[in-house]
């Protein structure tokens, strides 16, 4: 058992480095009233952007190096249990417990949200208008968001999870409607925060309902002080309208984040006007909050409604799979279309979780993160095409031509794009097609409802692709140029990961495999179809390696 508190640690430390980021060049931004970039700012203004970018991003790498030692500290061959756990008490007297620790699962969404802050810290290094004042803001509040979502990810007390899940709507909806770029940008950031609290609320009359079914001590008659864990939640006995009636709160909440149509609609509108960066962080990784709930909490808690809601579920799986990419192939604004492709790999995460079948688990828990590798790459090299526009459109109409100027950028806007498409040798694929073989044993009709997907993907990406890449060069990006050493860095770290995952797998499949069979086991239905090797076992002619 480790000692040292790796995950306390990742959680303290981007709020200690978006302290230093906030700080950083106070007093040397431009004068009240003066423009961006004028005279007399160009001197302490430029200092203070460029401190700042330089203490967000250092503190970035210090993350990703506790992240990489708590990886080191997890042990694959158990990884359906929770690891690096600390727990310590938090409000007794209602049975609230600080308590964190990450099973594998858990494992690859901490080091996604890790890994992609320091790339959208440099995604965003010229954004905001050149004011240094609002970039040193906005990027000490990617570091406060990236605390919550690691901390999201790892808690294991409900109570503590609502807190969290909730407080992360604080960042997300400045970075949205203070920071963004779009014309309607407070429209959707008070769209996502209404559809988000919504939810959450519902989901907070659900915990409170499931505490009240820990039974109390006879002879104190009151409940244990650590009764929000999930681990003394899980197994309760308790009547079956109950558990229907929470599992449908807990569930509301988490489709809305997931997001599952018809809950979807907000989405949209934040990847058309926030930053490229921030559609990052908040559908790449905030979202899979969604899924992850419906993994870790929907299905052990309330195991009988999981499997009673399960055929109404896929349903709504298939159909978001199908709608967002129809939706996608009709979009005219490039991040917009982005957006509906997330709609669409939504539905397929959801599909494989709730088909019950090991592969299919494992398949969707590995799914949450290629997503958010190859649809983070989408928006950021999206962005990095808008920033040569003189206008900064997003239109894809505006564009043509640019894989004749800009050869990298397309490049690697195609790789991209083809990972989301699940093109064989790219990470997406993989995942994808575990997700198809743990559906086809569970419900063959859903699975061959959804195959249509994969061929509208190719078609949203390669019509988007040919629109914006080749052709004539419109004459507003005639003179762009190709994407610069830092750009070349964030895009290079993305492909290579797609490629890696996508030609090596195993080397995260063992996190996700033990999780999906257990998964299994506490919904308490019974496992068909292929089933995934434990990551311990050891490999057989023609065994996945």
């Amino acid at each position: 058992m480790t000692t040292f508190p790796w995950l306390t640690a990742l959680i303290v430390w981007p709020l200690v480095a978006a302290a230093a980021t906030a700080v950083t060049g106070r007093g040397r931004g431009r004068p009240a009233g003066s423009a961006p970039g004028s005279a007399g700012t160009l001197g302490t203004g430029a200092f203070g952007a460029r401190a700042a970018r330089v203490v967000a991003l250092g503190g970035s790498l210090v993350e990703v190096a506790l992240g990489v030692g708590a990886i080191a500290a997890f042990d694959t061959a158990r990884a359906a249990e929770h690891q690096l756990a600390e727990t310590r008490p938090w409000i007794p007297a209602v049975g609230a417990s600080y308590a964190v620790g990450v099973d594998g699962v858990g494992l690859l969404l901490v080091a996604l949200s890790v890994g992609l802050v320091p790339l959208v810290i440099l995604a965003a290094w010229r954004e905001q208008g050149g004011d240094p004042v609002r970039l040193r803001r906005y990027l000490a509040t990617v570091l406060v968001l990236e605390s919550f979502m690691v901390a999201v990810f790892a808690a294991r007390d409900v109570l503590l999870f609502y807190v969290l899940f909730e407080a992360m709507l604080v960042p997300a909806f400045f970075l949205v409607g203070g920071f963004g770029q779009g014309a309607q940008r407070r429209y959707a950031a008070t769209k996502f925060l209404l559809y988000s609290l919504a939810g959450g609320l519902i989901m907070l009359v659900a915990v409170i309902a499931l505490y009240l079914q820990v039974p109390v001590d006879p002879a104190t008659g009151a409940r244990p002080a650590d009764a929000f864990l999930t681990a003394n939640l899980t197994g309760l006995s308790m009547g079956t309208t109950a558990e229907r009636l929470m599992f449908c709160a807990f569930f509301l909440a988490f489709a809305v984040k997931a997001p599952l149509v018809p809950v979807h609609s907000w989405l949209p509108d934040v990847a058309q006007n926030a930053t490229p960066g921030t559609s990052t962080l908040l559908i790449c990784v905030l979202d899979k909050v969604g899924t992850f709930g419906m993994l870790t909490l929907c299905l052990p808690l309330f195991p009988e409604a999981s499997r009673w809601a399960a055929p109404a579920i896929v349903v709504l799986a298939v159909v978001s799979i199908l709608y967002g990419a129809v939706l996608a192939i009709g979009q005219s604004d490039l991040l917009r279309l982005v957006g509906y492709t997330s709609v669409s790999h939504f539905g397929f995460i959801v599909l494989g979780i709730f088909t019950f079948t090991s592969l299919g688990m494992a398949g969707s828990s590995l799914m949450m993160l290629n997503h958010g590798i190859s649809t983070g790459a989408l928006f950021l090299v999206a962005g990095f095409a808008i920033a040569r526009h003189p206008a900064a459109s997003q239109r894809i109409a505006d564009y043509g031509g640019l894989r004749r100027v800009a050869p990298v950028l397309g490049g690697t806007f195609l790789v991209a794009g083809l990972s989301a498409a699940a093109l064989p040798g790219l990470a997406t694929f993989v995942s994808e097609i575990m997700v198809f073989l743990g559906a086809f044993a569970r419900a063959h009709a859903a699975a061959l409802v959804a195959v249509p997907a994969v061929v509208l993907a190719a078609v949203y990406v390669l019509l988007t692709y040919q629109r914006m890449f080749t052709g004539d060069v419109a004459p507003d990006v005639a003179a762009a140029r190709d994407l610069g050493g830092r750009e070349r860095t964030v895009a290079g770290v993305l492909v290579a990961a797609l490629l890696v995952l996508g030609v090596a797998p195993g080397l995260v499949t063992g996190y996700v495999a033990a999780p999906g069979v257990r998964s299994v086991e506490l919904v308490g239905a019974t496992d068909v179809g292929p089933v995934h090797p434990p990551a311990d076992a050891a490999p057989t002619e023609g065994s996945l390696q």
